[in-house]
């Protein structure tokens, strides 16, 4: 009973924790406002949350990103899958050697070893808070997909890391063969079982639809339970859970269109991924927050181990240590621009040296989150002869200081860094999008005459089917020709279309409040009323997107 009620508690928190951003004159990142409500509810209630890290990743990581693999954009992975390879593996190893170093020199009582495993905790972008950072700031669509992509690949190389760490101060050894043997089984192993899960299982619902019927319900579900049976399966084998969820997600974004789903299914569908995504994503964030006291009243014992009697040291450390990710994230991003720039011009291509601002972005959006809240907990109790694990509490508060700290400075640096920053543009993206519409809309004419023809063949009202289908196909006509237009006549077509947009959707609304009137005065039952509701909603979302 105790522990549905601390669920509700924090569903609570995570609604209000919506609200309160809408209502900010300011704009604030929801991960802040609900880490705050987390923390207000640890000083009225003591719920007494212990989070055990096997079912904190379970319950938590396997969905998000999966969603966050089926969602992101593929063509943006394999064209900068150098820039993204190069953050996810290079900058993890090189944060890993540096800030290990740097914080056991900050910090003599903790080993070298735990200062690399907090190092590697700490690495991982986290793609849960980047999208919080990115609904509240407009982050350019490409520099986005190079993060959202980074941090979908750097968690497998960070606890890799973490883990060999651990196992050094458990036992005093490092092997850097075996490490990396265990890298690959952990990396390849992981992404192969994602992708075997997720294409059979969309294979099986697919033939099973086609011979019985297709039920809505059933195939959601089917879609919420795919990324905890990849996530199983790769940790039962000993792989990375994480990659295995990433790779469903990235199999799943194919499979879908391999075959026909449904479109009421593929709607439902939508709606309770969001609705999935929103209450998984806030309650971390409100549990980090309820962890918080805890936590700080722990790590404030351990700091005095270090020499300082005053609790303001832990906040200098958090600030130093975050300090240290950001400059060694802006030397790796430099370098690396600096590199592909060599290397075009080596080629004899031209290439504008990027504005400063695009390193800095780079390196302020490099937000922590869930992944290295729930790395850390992992940090094992005890030694092997029994005694405690060196520095840990202070390990998880420095860790749970750098999400927070990493979320504010994204919060208050990347607008101002961002205002007016463009990205080398990519035409050839939009190009692609205007080919497919004008095929899509070719091929619906195609379809309309077929279909117009064989409905009035031997007919007497064989007119009327004629004149039926000419008016479906001059929507599709009109939307050829603007797509068609080039120049002003394009910029002209784009600002009629506008136009008629915002008048279709006037007209919705209109008629979505005029069923509400008819139902509050009686004159309509609410069951045709929700029927005609839905309706019109699925228009107006079909014209917002």
């Amino acid at each position: 009973m105790e522990t549905i009620s601390v669920v509700l508690v924090m569903m609570v928190a995570v609604v209000v924790s919506g609200a309160v951003v809408r209502a900010s004159p300011i704009p604030l990142p929801i991960p802040l406002v609900q880490i705050a409500l987390g923390a207000a509810i640890a000083s009225v209630a003591n719920f007494g949350v212990e989070l055990q890290p096997d079912i904190f990743f379970l319950l938590f990581l396997p969905p998000l990103l999966f969603l966050d693999g089926w969602r992101i954009p593929k063509e943006g992975l394999l064209r900068d899958r150098r820039a993204i390879l190069g953050l996810a593996m290079g900058l993890v190893v090189f944060t890993v050697v540096g800030v290990g170093f740097f914080i056991n020199w900050l910090i003599p009582s903790m080993p070298l070893a735990v200062a690399f495993a907090l190092a590697a905790i700490v690495s991982p972008t986290d793609p849960i808070a980047v999208s919080a950072i990115a609904a509240r700031v407009p982050i350019p669509k490409r520099l986005m997909h190079i993060l959202e992509g980074e941090s979908l690949l750097n968690d497998a190389s960070g606890l890799v890391c973490m883990r060999f760490a651990v196992a050094a101060a458990l036992t005093g050894a490092f092997s850097l063969t075996e490490a990396f043997v265990t890298f690959l089984w952990v990396s390849i192993g992981g992404i192969v079982i994602g992708f075997v899960v997720t294409w059979c299982v969309t294979r099986a619902t697919a033939l099973i639809s086609r011979k019985f019927g297709e039920e809505t319900g059933a195939q959601i579900l089917v879609s919420l339970l795919i990324p905890f049976a990849a996530y199983l399966l790769a940790e039962h084998l000993h792989c990375s859970g994480i990659l295995a969820a990433v790779s469903a997600g990235i199999t799943m974004s194919y499979a879908e269109f391999l075959g026909k789903v449904l479109a009421v299914t593929r709607v439902r569908r939508s709606a309770v991924w969001d609705t999935v995504q929103f209450a998984t994503n806030g309650i971390i964030f409100v549990l980090l927050g309820e962890q918080l006291p805890t936590i700080a009243a722990r790590a404030a014992d351990v700091v005095r181990e270090t020499g300082h009697h005053e609790p303001v040291w832990l906040l200098i450390y958090v600030i130093v240590i975050s300090a240290a990710l950001a400059a060694l994230r802006f030397v790796w991003v430099w370098t690396a621009l600096r590199f592909t720039m060599f290397r075009i011009r080596r080629r004899g291509q031209s290439m504008n040296t990027p504005s400063w601002r695009l390193v800095a972005a780079t390196s302020l959006a490099g937000v922590r989150g869930a992944i290295t809240l729930a790395g850390v907990l992992t940090l094992p109790l005890t030694m092997y002869d029994g005694s405690p694990f060196p520095a840990r509490d202070l390990a998880i508060f420095l860790a749970a200081g750098v999400i927070i700290m990493s979320l504010v400075a994204a919060s208050i640096g990347l607008p101002r860094v961002l205002r007016g920053l463009r990205l080398p543009p990519t035409p050839e993206l939009d190009t692609k999008e205007v080919r497919a519409r004008i095929a899509a809309a070719e091929a619906a004419i195609h379809a309309i005459e077929k279909s117009q023809h064989d409905m009035g063949k031997g007919r007497a009202d064989a007119d009327v089917y004629v004149d039926a289908g000419s008016r479906v196909m001059e929507i599709y006509r009109r939307r050829i020709d603007g797509f068609s237009k080039t120049g002003e006549e394009a910029d002209l077509v784009r600002h009629v279309g506008t136009i008629e947009r915002e008048l279709r959707l006037a007209g919705l609304r209109a008629e979505r409040d005029e069923i509400s009137r008819l139902v509050r005065s009686g004159k309509i039952s609410d069951e045709p009323a929700r029927k005609l509701v839905r309706e019109i909603d699925l228009l107006e979302a079909r014209i917002m997107s």
